[in-house]
């Protein structure tokens, strides 16, 4: 019986052992992970360029970080007017006449019409890689009452405590998606990263703020196509005649008139000779 009981025993150390052996090997593993770039990045990175042919969806789900918005500048020559309709319809009638002549007191002005045609991007190709020393700062929260400087000295004071895992902070940019941070040493950004979240004081509040890798995309090839705006004409060649108020006036008449095939307008902006002017297209995609 006696004999029995300690064979029992001598197995059960012998199995103990071997776990002990079996978890210090799994800890040393995890710390090997931990030190490698791999076990640096919470989540995968594409390894090939991402290419962004030109087509978008709305999606109530899709979180307002990744809204963009477009922005496209036209220049204006002097001696013409950027004049847009609320109708497209409308604006497509104007075109059906190439010329148009417009009365100007005992006189007649001949000015030409033709399509505002803007450069759009059709197929973007972009490589991204993550930066060593910099993160993303997310997770915000609207309302504080803070300029942003003054939210930027915070986290830049927070960040830069060796006690919260940062270090001397270089750079701060605030993004739509959230603020960048750049760190003097390396190091810092991916430890800040493996941790994840941290509670910041804002407001005299304290806030769950999430940290993650800052991805940097470099554009390697795109593609420029022109897209007519259906709301907009471009009126050229408008002699120097008149000055800015009364052209504007006459040229908002003379469009609005449905026996030149016009109809409300919705602004008008007029160039004059020897000037440049540059119009500003943006809307917003989700």
């Amino acid at each position: 019986m006696s004999v029995t009981r300690d064979a029992a025993l001598h197995t059960l150390q012998e199995e103990q052992t071997r776990l002990k052996m079996r978890l210090q090997e799994l800890q040393q593993l995890k710390r090997e992970l931990g030190d490698s770039p791999q076990g640096k990045v919470p989540f995968p990175v594409p390894e090939i360029p991402l290419v962004f042919q030109g087509h978008t969806q709305q999606d109530k789900d899709v979180p307002k970080s990744l809204v963009f918005k477009v922005r496209i500048s036209y220049p204006l020559p002097g001696g013409s007017a950027l004049v847009t309709f609320e109708d497209p319809k409308v604006a497509a009638q104007v075109l059906q006449h190439k010329e148009h002549q417009i009365k100007v007191e005992e006189c007649r002005l001949q000015v030409q019409v033709q399509p505002l045609e803007l450069p759009m991007v059709t197929t973007i190709q972009v490589s991204s890689h993550m930066s060593s020393r910099r993160v993303l700062v997310s997770g915000l929260p609207a309302g504080l009452g803070l300029s942003e400087e003054e939210l930027l000295d915070k986290l830049e004071i927070f960040f830069g405590k060796t006690r919260n895992g940062g270090g001397d902070v270089e750079v701060r940019e605030l993004h739509q998606g959230g603020i960048m941070l750049g760190f003097a040493e390396d190091g810092v950004a991916q430890h800040l990263c493996r941790i994840g979240q941290f509670m910041v004081p804002l407001g005299g509040q304290q806030f769950p703020l999430m940290v993650s890798p800052y991805l940097k995309g470099e554009i390697q090839k795109a593609e420029i196509r022109s897209c007519p705006e259906p709301h907009s004409v471009l009126v050229l060649n408008i002699p120097d005649v008149l000055d800015g108020p009364e052209l504007n006036d006459i040229l908002e008449i003379h469009f609005q008139k449905p026996t030149q095939g016009g109809g409300e307008v919705e602004a008008l902006t007029v160039v004059p000779q020897g000037q440049r002017g540059l119009a500003v297209f943006t809307a917003e995609s989700g």
